[in-house]
């Protein structure tokens, strides 16, 4: 009975952090040093404090910048951080939602069998490991000229000379369309339907992912995309989404989405570069992104999005603060998200450097007490 009691408390089901005796309702206050490596190992590690940070919590010594700083450098050199490629990059990249994809029918069922899926969630995870571990710069998660891989992939990806099961870093050459996350299978695999490419998918993704402004909720009852299909020939998948633009219920929205995913159209369903589409259609990859910026091809859509770094940086930074706290921001912790970015800026937006500002930050140091 014990045992029973003890499994289903909630002390042992779910991380609590009570408010200290004393504290007025709805009063800010600085968590202590326990809290403070509770807070730390869930988020690096996705588990509970070990010896050494347990020792300097109860010490005191934790919540010092220097040492706090230390332990972080520490945590993530450690195998364990692995946690926070898997389960951070799973939910901000939505690959988790890659393991249960279907490809059914021609032309993809074929090609896209489970090794390849697998290959494809590796190098993805590995590529965003290498950044974190290395401390490399976040822009470097769009701008890089290396990725991750094996011969099954190498093989889809058409690269030469990478055989065998098991994965190396590969360095590309300076013309290849992939490098970085928008270069790669699973990202350009999640975001196409079943059995074609979809601009909007991809548009969306980029403006929630990268850029950080998600689209308004579409309305109801909007109309499905016309198949294209004519006597003559089957419509490009920019004239079929010019004909649904004309609908001026989905005009506003798609005229923000679209051009992003247009970049990507140089991909296939299953992330295989091409120059044609399914019936043989030249792609148009040209578009403008809502700043204005003018863009042809995913290289070129790459390089706009970069040429402002605070955004994308401000964004990855958003994203990783609500895994790190366990709920979503809200206005008050936007002037702590810019704080962040702007003291990561003379290091280059290390990723390191972004995770320390993170668990030096006003939100992760304090709470509010209950109502």
């Amino acid at each position: 009975m014990a045992l029973r009691r003890l499994l289903v408390s909630p002390e042992f089901l779910v991380r609590i952090e009570a408010d200290p005796p004393g504290v007025a309702p709805g009063t800010a206050y600085r968590v202590t040093d326990i809290e403070l490596a509770s807070r730390l190992s869930f988020f690096l590690w996705s588990s509970i404090p070990d010896d050494e940070l347990l020792d300097l919590a109860e010490r005191g010594a934790l919540s010092q910048p220097a040492e706090l700083e230390r332990q972080v450098r520490r945590m993530i050199a450690d195998p364990r951080s692995g946690e926070l490629t898997t389960n951070f990059a799973g939910q901000w990249l939505q690959l988790r939602n890659l393991a249960t994809l279907v490809r059914p029918g021609e032309p993809y069922a074929v090609a896209f069998d489970e090794r390849l899926r697998q290959a494809m969630i590796t190098e993805t995870e590995m590529f965003f490991e290498s950044v974190v571990r290395e401390d490399r710069g976040v822009l470097e998660l769009l701008t890089a000229d290396y990725t991750y891989l094996n011969g099954r992939l190498a093989g889809h990806y058409g690269i030469p000379n990478v055989q065998g099961t098991h994965f190396r870093r590969v360095t590309l050459p300076p013309d290849s369309p992939r490098g970085g996350l928008l270069g790669q299978g699973s990202i350009l695999t999640l975001t196409s339907h079943a059995i074609r490419t979809s601009p909007v998918l991809r548009g969306k993704w980029i403006l929630n992912n990268i850029l950080g402004t998600p689209p308004p909720d579409p309305p109801p009852n909007i109309p499905a995309l016309e198949d294209g299909k004519t006597s003559a020939r089957v419509a490009t998948m920019r004239e079929r989404m010019d004909a649904h633009r004309s609908n001026p219920v989905c005009s506003a929205c798609h005229s923000m989405i679209d051009p992003a995913g247009f970049a990507l159209e140089g991909f296939d369903a299953i992330g295989r570069a091409r120059v044609v589409d399914e019936s043989f259609n030249a792609i148009d990859t040209r578009g403008v992104l809502p700043d204005g910026t003018a863009f042809d091809g995913a290289a070129e859509l790459k390089a706009a999005l970069v040429l402002h770094p605070e955004r994308f940086v401000g964004t990855v930074t958003e994203k990783l603060l609500t895994y790190a706290l366990g709920r979503g921001l809200d206005y008050y912790d936007m002037p702590a998200v810019r704080r962040i970015v702007r003291e990561a800026a003379p290091g280059g937006y290390g990723m390191q450097s972004i995770v320390i500002g993170i668990v030096n930050s006003y939100p992760f140091l304090y709470r509010r007490s209950g109502s």
